[in-house]
C-alpha cells in the first residue's frame, strides 16, 4: 500500500467518523481533552502502519482500538486512582472482548448526536457551546472557526479548554436531555450544525477539502435529528434553510470561477430538486404551528428562489420576514440583511439608515456590513464613501474570488 493512499484513507476516516470515535471514547470517562489525545495518537499510528499493513476494512474501527488502548496505557501509566478508575477498567474490557478490534471490528455506531447535546449542556457557557460542537464532533481547529464567532482563536481556544475542563469537572452526561431541558438544548444544537454549515458554505473559493465536506455532513446531521424528533419544527426549518441554500452552489461561481452574487445567479444552474425538498420541509414544519428563527430564514430563502418561477417576492415580504426574524432572534446579521431588504423596497437612503443605526463597534469587524454599505453607498451617488467601504470589506475578506468580485465593483465606480 501507498504511503499517499494510506495518508487519503486517514484524511477520509478523519471526515467521515472524527465525530463518531470522539463521542464514543469520550462517553465514559467524560474526559474530551484526553480522548482528543488519544484519538490524535491513533491517527499518527495509521499514518505510519497502513501503508506496510495495508488500510483495514473498518478503518474507525481500527482507529477506535488503538485510540482506546491508549487511553488505557496513559492510566496504566500515571497510576491515577480516581473515580474514572471503575470506568477505565471498563473501558478495557470492551477492548479486550474485540467490538471495536482490528479488521474485523464492527462497524462504529453514530454517536455524534449525542456528543452534540452534551456540548450544549447548561453548565457549559453559552458562548462556547457551538464551537465545541464543532471542534468535536467535526475536528475544526479555534483558529478555522474563531472568525464565524466574532473573536480571536486565542479567546475561543481558550473557551474550548474550560469547557472541556468542565464536562469532565462536573460529570456531564452523555445522554439525550430528559422533555424539560430539549427546548434550549435543542436550539444549541441546531445552532452548531448550521455554523458547521456555514463554515463550509463560506469556503467559496473551494479548495479546501474540509469545509467542503462540512455542508454535507451538516445536512446529514440534521437529516438524523429530524428523524429522532419529528414533531419538533425548528430541525425541519434548518434542514430546509440549508438545502436552500445548496440547491445553489453549481451557481456561485462562473464558467471562469468568478463570484457571483445571489440576485445574478444563473437559475438553470440551481439544483431544482433540492429546492423542491426544502419546500417540502419547510411546509411539513409549517404545520407544526410553531414559528422559529430557523423556519423563518428557510422562508426568506424561498422567497429569494422564487424568481424561478417568474414570480419574484414583493421587496416589502422580505422586510416583513427580517423584521420577523429580528423579533424573533436578534443578530447583526439579520440587521444587516433588513438593511438591505428596506434598500430594495425603499431606496439606498433608507438602508443605509438601518445600517447606521447598528452599533459602530459591534460591525468593526463584520465584513457583511461594509460589502452592504459599500453597494449602498455606490446606489445612492457617495462615491468617495462607497470606495472607502469597499476598501474596509475587501480587507476584511478571507476569500480571493470575494475579494476579486469587489474590487471590480469598486473599479466600476
Amino acid at each position: 500500500m501507498s504511503g499517499p493512499a494510506a495518508h487519503q484513507a486517514a484524511e477520509r476516516a478523519a471526515r467521515d467518523s472524527y465525530g463518531r470515535l470522539l463521542a464514543i471514547l469520550s462517553a465514559r470517562t467524560h474526559d474530551i481533552a484526553a480522548s482528543e489525545d488519544a484519538l490524535s495518537d491513533a491517527f499518527a499510528r495509521a499514518l505510519e502502519r497502513w501503508p506496510a499493513d495495508g488500510i483495514p476494512r473498518q478503518a474507525d474501527a481500527w482507529l477506535l482500538s488503538v485510540a482506546r488502548h491508549r487511553k488505557l496505557d496513559a492510566w496504566r501509566h500515571t497510576r491515577v486512582q480516581d473515580k474514572a478508575t471503575q470506568t477505565l477498567m471498563l473501558l478495557a474490557g470492551e477492548v479486550d472482548d474485540g467490538t471495536a478490534h482490528g479488521h474485523d471490528g464492527a462497524a462504529v455506531p453514530d454517536e455524534r448526536l449525542r456528543l452534540l447535546f452534551v456540548c450544549a449542556h447548561p453548565a457549559i457557557d453559552a458562548p462556547a457551546r457551538a464551537p465545541l460542537m464543532l471542534q468535536t464532533v467535526l475536528g475544526i481547529d479555534a483558529a478555522r472557526m474563531a472568525g464565524a464567532f466574532l473573536t480571536s482563536p486565542s479567546t475561543l481556544a481558550q473557551r474550548l479548554v474550560r469547557a472541556k475542563a468542565r464536562i469532565r469537572a462536573a460529570g456531564v452526561p452523555f445522554e439525550y436531555p430528559q422533555a424539560r431541558e430539549l427546548p434550549h438544548r435543542l436550539r444549541d444544537v441546531l445552532d452548531g450544525i448550521y455554523a458547521a454549515y456555514g463554515t463550509g458554505w463560506d469556503d467559496v473559493d473551494g479548495a479546501d477539502a474540509l469545509p467542503r465536506g462540512l455542508t454535507g455532513e451538516a445536512i446529514d446531521l440534521c437529516r438524523i435529528l429530524c428523524g429522532l424528533m419529528p414533531n419538533e419544527p425548528e430541525p425541519l426549518g434548518l434542514l430546509a434553510l440549508m438545502l436552500f441554500c445548496d440547491a445553489r452552489l453549481a451557481a456561485r461561481r462562473s464558467d471562469t470561477g468568478a463570484y457571483v452574487p445571489l440576485d445574478q445567479q444563473d437559475i438553470t444552474r440551481w439544483n431544482h430538486e433540492l429546492l423542491a425538498e426544502a419546500e417540502h420541509h419547510l411546509r411539513q414544519a409549517s404545520t407544526l404551528a410553531s414559528l422559529g428563527p430557523y423556519q423563518l430564514e428557510a422562508a426568506i430563502q424561498s422567497a429569494h428562489c422564487e424568481r424561478r418561477a417568474g414570480a419574484p417576492v414583493p421587496p416589502e415580504t422580505l422586510v416583513s420576514l427580517y423584521e420577523g426574524l429580528l423579533a424573533l432572534r436578534p443578530s447583526i446579521g439579520a440587521q444587516v440583511s433588513l438593511a438591505c431588504a428596506l434598500a430594495n423596497a425603499r431606496g439606498p437612503e433608507t438602508g443605509l439608515q438601518a445600517l447606521d443605526a447598528i452599533p459602530a463597534d459591534e460591525v468593526a469587524s463584520y465584513q457583511p456590513f461594509w460589502a452592504a454599505r459599500a453597494h449602498l453607498l455606490a446606489a445612492g451617488g457617495a462615491r468617495a464613501a462607497a470606495r472607502q467601504a469597499y476598501d474596509r470589506a475587501i480587507g476584511l475578506s478571507t476569500s480571493a474570488v470575494v475579494r476579486t468580485y469587489l474590487d471590480a465593483m469598486q473599479q466600476r465606480l
